[in-house]
């Protein structure tokens, strides 16, 4: 019989590891704990520090991103931000300086569940951002989101400064696009990222970030997330051998098991037959089906990930994967493309954890409820349920075989 590895005990741990009985790290002035699950971390020297939740910036087959167990996150609360009073020395502007501040010593520790690519943000990044604008304008953006999600009662004041910031690094982001080099091309990289981080983060209104075309603004998350990819895919060399090639998500491990349990692997096959049943023209069934396969292959890999993939990248494949004429019926209001959607906020809300990422999945299921008649909405019992009771771990309940019985053309088409 193999005996336990022995280890020493300490009685030195903070009091809400000692509350909970788990191991504390000890690590000061926040503990690692703590710092996950973004509560107040309290030493016996009678100290509280409070920790702010996490972030990283998406990316699809690349990396970006942070979730359930958030890398390191630096939040401490400050009293006046120099920010509000708008001093100046010479040409110093100190409310820029102090976003910089805030992105360097902690929005970086949110960018990511994996720890090296908090250097590569904190370092790396805001380098890049001293030689190009408008990536140290994405920069003070995200932080000054960050900070009105730290400070609500000044959250209109930093999110004006943000809107302002983020306007000017896109005027020249996109007129810029067209021209990627090697030298730019970590900048407009980077950037890219942190506009998906941004889209999330920023305040939500009804219906934001269900259709393509819903807002003039940065804030629609799909065709988001896909523009990271274009970024790749004109300058992937330099890239992929530069000084950014750490947020880059490794190729995808392959796993012998593609399994799900049997009561989600149910539900994907179930939400198969309704689609395949679409009456939308064989184009429509066909970028259905497409959609549904990425689908199922996501939730595969949220949780088959190996420990070298980032959660959030991983997560946000499904929508680089899904066919163009997909991203079409999403922007027609087409049911069974919304209910794809819904399926698919249950791996928005796997990452939940994260400031910029919280609440989204709800947000988008009470939304897509709202273009659905009665006989669709049965559909979104499943994700709606799962967000609700805060299960990541696919074990749902199944659509019964009346209501799939249920779910006919005929019926569908009514209401």
């Amino acid at each position: 019989m193999v005996s336990r590895r022995s280890h020493q005990k300490s009685r030195n741990g903070c009091g809400q590891c000692k509350k909970r009985r788990i191991k504390c790290d000890e690590l000061r002035p926040v503990c690692s704990n703590c710092i996950k699950h973004s509560i107040t971390c309290e030493f016996q020297d009678g100290s509280p520090h409070t920790t702010a939740s996490p972030l990283q910036p998406p990316r699809l087959s690349t990396q970006a991103s942070d979730s359930k167990s958030p890398g390191s996150i630096r939040s401490r609360t400050r009293s006046k931000p120099l920010i509000t009073n708008n001093l100046q020395l010479g040409d110093l502007q100190m409310g820029d300086l102090e976003l910089l501040h805030q992105f360097a010593t902690e929005t970086c520790y949110t960018t990511s569940n994996k720890t090296d690519s908090h250097e590569l943000w904190r370092d790396t990044v805001c380098k890049e951002g001293l030689r190009h604008d408008f990536l140290m304008r994405g920069i003070l953006a995200i932080a000054a989101l960050h900070l009105s999600h730290l400070r609500p009662d000044q959250a209109d004041e930093y999110q004006n400064i943000a809107e302002s910031h983020q306007a000017k690094a896109l005027s020249v982001f996109r007129a810029n696009v067209p021209n990627v080099t090697d030298s730019n091309c970590h900048a407009f990289f980077a950037l890219s990222s942190l506009i998906v981080v941004y889209g999330f983060a920023s305040p939500r209104k009804p219906g934001t970030g269900v259709f393509t075309d819903e807002s003039p603004e940065s804030t629609n998350w799909l065709p988001l997330i896909r523009g990271v990819n274009i970024i790749l895919h004109q300058a992937w060399p330099s890239i992929e051998g530069g000084p950014l090639r750490g947020l880059l998500q490794p190729g995808v491990i392959n796993t012998v098991d593609t399994r799900l349990p049997r009561a989600a692997e149910t539900q994907m096959k179930a939400l198969a037959e309704l689609c395949e049943s679409s009456n939308s023209g064989e184009g429509a069934v066909e970028a259905y089906g497409q959609s549904v396969k990425a689908l199922r292959k996501c939730f595969v890999k949220i949780f088959t990930r190996a420990s070298v993939e980032c959660e959030v990248a991983t997560a946000f494949t499904w929508p680089v994967e899904v066919p163009d004429t997909y991203l079409e019926l999403l922007k027609a209001r087409a049911p069974e493309a919304l209910i794809i959607l819904a399926h698919y906020c249950v791996v928005l809300h796997h990452l939940d954890n994260y400031w910029w990422m919280r609440g989204w999945g709800a947000h988008l299921i009470e939304n897509i409820y709202g273009e659905l008649n009665e006989a669709y909405r049965e559909w979104l019992r499943w994700p709606t349920d799962t967000i609700r009771l805060d299960e990541r771990c696919l074990v749902w309940r199944p659509l019964s075989p009346d209501m799939v019985a249920a779910q006919t053309p005929a019926s569908m088409n009514s209401g």
